[in-house]
């Protein structure tokens, strides 16, 4: 019999051993007796998450390879998943951008990459909104947080330029440029769509540099919210939907721009959570409700929970482990699912003591289709389930297999 799936991923969920935690991971210091109970009826491995060579993983190319799709081939660039996740309906041919209001020095030198991660940016956005540049139309959208989007919509434009954002604190913002991977043939267009992103992102610093609201910023002793660090450049282009490929009717629950944006990409159903975010703050509850919910119409469930992965690149160790198990506390409703595979995982692992993704494998349970000798669901038990280690981009094909599809 077919069984339906549920894939929950939880956000950089592997970890390292902390001394804080008595050497152990968030993961395996937490208290999650419902999550031990489906490893115990389930079975356990590790994913091998997907990355370019000599890079650490990423979250974009992460999830496409759960799902899946082979980011060497299908890979549009973070700004177009970024974009359809704020619900923008994109042309063929956008040039799409990540952006971060960030605040600089009066050298274009980074102090802080999220401006204190500053929340309230719709009146920043609306007013350089109003910059015009000549050769495109430009479009910035807020996301979540200190995060936005930024769109050039027009003629001859590419994707082949380089990043804004240096990535680091106390570097000098990149001026963009075509990469050096740039083909002839995209080399013009790639130096004019450099010149017209250099042209707003000059423009719009004068602009936001003696906005109002950073001069109340400044004065309370906040970052000022004065460049947008630009990255991820992308060409938005149609990907084969989800159904096409696995003939499964398939909906997503998410809170953060880019995991909504590549299940729209890919043809998905969203289901609306109110309360559903990319905070810690998440309506986890709903989340969870919402999924059992959807199996009714739904072969296939996708539902994303963010924080674990921010609360590591703070270095926030314990707050990581009280997370997992208030997401542990949540699952009730789905552990009596008849005839449904549940999957939980991570997109890649997200390490406190370095404050940002690293190249460990993530834990895997799949609860539905027999059972191995883990008692507990964390990245050391893991490694002994007869599941072994899977490579990222054939998880889905291995899903498919144990529910009879």
């Amino acid at each position: 019999m077919q069984k339906k799936i549920v894939l929950i991923i939880i956000d950089g969920l592997g970890d390292r051993p902390l001394p804080g935690l008595g050497d152990k991971t968030p993961l395996e210091s937490a208290k999650t007796p419902n999550l031990d109970n489906l490893a115990q009826k389930g079975t356990c491995g590790l994913v091998e998450v997907f990355k370019l060579p000599g890079d650490i993983p990423h979250s974009d190319t992460a999830h496409l390879a759960l799902f899946g799709y082979d980011p060497n081939i299908c890979y549009l660039g973070r700004g177009p998943y970024e974009a359809a996740g704020l619900g923008i309906e994109l042309e063929k041919g956008d040039v799409t951008l990540r952006a971060n209001f960030a605040t600089v020095d009066k050298d274009l030198k980074v102090i802080d990459r999220r401006a204190g991660r500053i929340q309230d940016t719709a009146e920043l956005i609306e007013t350089i909104s109003q910059i015009k540049i000549k050769g495109a139309d430009i479009l910035i959208k807020k996301s979540y947080g200190h995060r936005a989007v930024l769109i050039l919509r027009g003629e001859n434009l590419s994707s082949f330029i380089t990043d804004g954002d240096p990535g680091k604190v106390e570097k000098k913002v990149n001026k963009v440029i075509p990469l050096p991977t740039c083909p002839p043939e995209e080399t013009e267009k790639a130096e004019f769509t450099a010149k017209i992103l250099n042209d707003f992102l000059e423009k719009s610093h004068s602009v936001l540099e003696n906005h109002p609201l950073n001069e109340k910023r400044r004065k309370a002793g906040l970052f000022v919210a004065n460049f947008i660090l630009v990255r991820g450049a992308g060409r938005f282009e149609e990907t084969p939907s989800f159904q096409e490929k696995y003939n499964l009717k398939a909906c997503f629950v998410a809170g953060g721009a880019l995991y909504k944006g590549i299940a729209r990409i890919l043809g998905m159903e969203e289901i609306p959570v109110e309360g559903a975010t990319g905070f810690i703050k998440t309506n986890l509850k709903g989340k969870i409700q919402a999924i059992k919910d959807s199996l009714a119409k739904f072969d296939f469930v996708f539902c994303h929970i963010k924080a674990t992965d921010s609360l590591s690149e703070d270095g926030d160790f314990i707050r990581k482990k009280e997370f997992i198990e208030k997401i542990d506390e949540n699952l009730e409703p789905i552990l009596d699912l008849k005839n449904t595979l549940i999957v939980v995982t991570a997109d890649h692992s997200t390490c406190c003591i370095l404050k940002r993704h690293c190249k460990d494998p993530v834990p895997l349970l799949i609860y539905g289709a027999g059972s191995d000798d883990v008692r507990q669901f964390s990245e050391k038990a893991c490694k002994k389930g007869k599941l072994g280690k899977i490579k990222q981009l054939n998880l889905m094909a291995k899903i498919m297999e144990l529910a009879g599809r």
